[in-house]
């Protein structure tokens, strides 16, 4: 089995740069196609990391408690990416394969983190495994620090 290495990363102090995108609340009408762009964004990693199944979310009851939390931009009807607040942690940033390298993953990301910081909370915190070097170049650019390094398995 391989090694997975996690690092907690946490963003104080003040947003540098505002989204120019907007987030609606989940509605379970978009289930089927946010299913499809979730299993497909960690496909990759999930596979790579030897994490069963590659396929995380089969049903809706799996995600149905993380509904209220999670947030989609949709472009035309269909969901360019979607962001998950709990609390002060930023969790399942993805960005449609149709719609990745168009700066969706750093709008997305902005979103979040000022919907957290208007909820009162000063310090942000996300995980993020070490393999996916481009989400963690992302969160460093963005003014994230690495606070922990964790392995998993």
């Amino acid at each position: 089995m391989k090694e997975i290495i996690v690092y907690e990363m946490v963003f104080k102090g003040e947003i540098k740069g505002r989204e120019n995108i907007i987030c609606v609340p989940f509605q379970e009408k978009y289930w089927k196609d946010y299913m499809e762009i979730y299993n497909v964004c960690f496909s990759r990693m999930r596979d790579a990391l030897e994490i069963q199944p590659v396929f995380f979310y089969s049903d809706y009851s799996q995600f149905k408690d993380k509904a209220d939390n999670t947030f989609l931009c949709l472009q035309g009807g269909d969901i360019a990416g979607a962001v998950s607040c709990y609390g002060n942690e930023l969790d399942d940033l993805v960005v449609n394969p149709l719609f990745q390298r168009k700066g969706y993953g750093r709008q997305l990301l902005l979103w979040g983190m000022n919907c957290i910081k208007e909820r009162g909370y000063d310090e942000i915190v996300l995980h993020v495994a070490e393999w996916n070097q481009n989400a963690v170049k992302l969160y460093l650019e963005t003014g994230f620090e690495i606070m922990k390094k964790e392995k998993v398995r």
